[in-house]
């Protein structure tokens, strides 16, 4: 392969981001990893050697590059004010500079690297030390902008434009009059061109504030961006009094929501293990055995596993956190949040839910978590084109005043602003594109039980756990667009994904049906241990999308015909 899901392949351009960076900041036999700013970075300098004590600080260096403002005058570059702040370290120390880049989710996304390479090798994007040093050689005196004659005219209307509501471009062609000069016309060419014609930084704190508004359920359809202030919302959909926007923070990604609840609670609550309960997504148990004094793994997620917590906890243990899906991922268990969140009050340690795979139209879990995170990238996109994460701190939780302290001590908006308003517009309808796929599933549910071929189905609505679902669900809401199951053989799962017409990857929540070999991408180094909680290596996961009813039946039927066909 030579890419693949950003979450565990380098983007291409941000890796040739890094190679031009170690080419003039680095070392020959040295690499650079790539982050948005100079906190994130420090934190994957210092995670290095804290993984093996016989790697010494002075092997890895940080670079920050910043825009030299002194060879800038275009209102939309200083706003943005990109930045890239990179880890240059030697090519042996690569795996545990990919380990913090995968679990933490704090690398650049790729718009952020070829926006920011552009300006690199423009020469505008400078490494911070060396501005340091021009302004003391000329005690701080203003010097003569040598930068490229683009970046120097103002060519940008700044009046706040109307949202174009055909989901077409959203920034206005700036285009000079005849008697300007053939300077301020390349200018004006540039931004546009860079921009790819999607974005006008005066609509980007709209866009974000229209996704948290979202997130709280406050904002269910389309907001005009160039409207401002919003106007005043007094509900949402999740059930909580209180909850606001400001209670809603974004991130680059999903992961990178995790990590930073971890990061919140442990600065909020002191150092204490965490829990992990359910079956994990891989990076999220990760996170809580690398960071902090590590964590106690109830792999099931079962009403014995919290009869053996509440045991523990009754015997005088106590724990930061417990971390769960909502449901889990890939066997759609549902833990029993009610009692979960009696234990938690009653011995004093938070609750942190992961809803991505049921998502707040179908669930509202935000009652029982003093943390609810999600992956953005999925059915709230949907479009598999941007990445993005959340956390809402539920106001009403036991923890909020510590969290909300802690998370305006330490929070940095990292999202860059083309992200931003990609994800903007791809949710605008996510309501619609989840209630479609709700039926789909359903649908493909009904298809694959009365198959024989099928040893097992896993899906909230045909799951034991069953009742813990619909104790958390929605008076809306359906069953989520996430199924998996496993062939009676291997040799017809292997048919049957061999035959099946739809897209195949490791992602989930696109707006198109994708079937993955979920556990063989996710676990094929611990196999075994993957089984011991039975999740089978041969397991087919589907995330079900919006195609026609009918369409779905005939893909279906096709790749069962073939798995019937495999052992014959």
């Amino acid at each position: 392969m030579t890419t693949g899901y950003p979450r565990f392949f380098i983007h291409k351009q941000i890796a040739a981001f890094a190679e031009e960076i170690v080419e003039k900041h680095g070392n020959s036999g040295h690499l650079a990893m790539l982050f948005p700013s100079r906190s994130t970075a420090r934190s994957c300098e210092k995670f290095i050697p804290s993984r093996d004590p016989s790697i010494s600080v002075d092997q890895i260096r940080v670079v920050d590059l910043v825009l030299d403002r002194s060879k800038v005058t275009s209102e939309t570059l200083l706003k943005l004010s990109p930045s890239i702040s990179a880890v240059i370290y030697p090519k042996a120390l690569f795996p545990l500079a990919k380990q913090y880049w995968q679990h933490s989710g704090d690398g650049v996304s790729s718009r952020r690297a070829a926006f920011c390479h552009s300006l690199f090798k423009e020469g505008v994007l400078v490494e911070e030390r060396s501005l340091q040093s021009t302004k003391n050689s000329t005690n701080g005196l203003p010097t003569t902008s040598k930068g490229p004659k683009r970046y120097q005219r103002g060519s940008i209307d700044n009046t706040v434009p109307k949202a174009n509501t055909s989901g077409l471009s959203l920034v206005k062609s700036h285009r000079p009059a005849q008697n300007d000069s053939a300077e301020a016309r390349e200018s004006s060419q540039f931004l546009e061109e860079r921009f790819g014609r999607n974005l006008d930084v005066s609509l980007v704190d709209s866009a974000k504030s229209a996704i948290r508004r979202r997130i709280a359920g406050s904002l269910m359809g389309e907001v005009e961006l160039g409207v401002s202030p919003h106007p005043s919302t007094t509900s949402n959909a999740r059930g909580v009094v209180d909850l606001a926007e400001e209670d809603v923070y974004l991130y680059p990604c999903g992961m990178n929501s995790i990590f930073h609840a971890h990061q919140m609670m442990l600065e909020a609550r002191g150092q204490l293990k965490s829990i992990s309960f359910g079956f994990p997504y891989v990076d999220t148990l990760k996170i809580l055995e690398k960071w902090g004094p590590g964590c106690n793994f109830y792999g099931d997620g079962s009403s014995k596993d919290l009869d053996d917590l509440e045991a523990r906890l009754k015997a005088g243990e106590r724990f930061l956190a417990l971390f769960c899906e909502f449901p889990g991922n890939p066997l759609l268990k549902c833990p029993d949040l009610k009692r979960i969140r009696a234990l938690a009050d009653t011995y004093d340690f938070g609750v942190v839910v992961d809803e991505t795979i049921g998502n707040f139209i179908n669930v509202n879990v935000l009652p029982y978590a003093d943390l609810v995170v999600s992956s953005l990238t999925k059915i709230f996109s949907g479009e598999c084109n941007v990445m993005g994460g959340s956390t809402i701190l539920n106001p009403r939780g036991r923890y909020y005043s510590l969290l909300k302290k802690t998370a305006t001590a330490r929070y940095e908006d990292n999202y860059w602003a083309e992200d931003v308003m990609f994800l903007e517009r791809n949710s605008r309808h996510f309501v619609s594109r989840i209630e479609r796929i709700n039926d789909n599933a359903d649908l493909i549910c009904n298809i694959l039980m009365k198959h024989p071929l099928i040893k097992s189905l896993y899906y909230p609505k045909y799951n034991p756990s069953r009742e813990h679902y619909d104790a958390c669900r929605t008076p809306t809401g359906g069953y989520g667009g996430l199924l998996s199951f496993v062939f009676n053989t291997k040799a017809q799962a292997v048919a049957f994904f061999d035959r099946i017409e739809t897209a195949k990857g490791p992602s989930l929540g696109t707006n198109f049906t994708l079937t993955s070999p979920y556990v063989l991408l996710a676990h094929f180094t611990e196999l075994e241990w993957a089984a011991q909680f039975g999740v089978p290596a041969e397991l087919i996961r589907i995330s079900v999308g919006l195609e026609d009813e009918e369409d779905l039946k005939s893909r279906f039927a096709a790749a069962l015909k073939a798995a019937e066909e495999a052992d014959s």
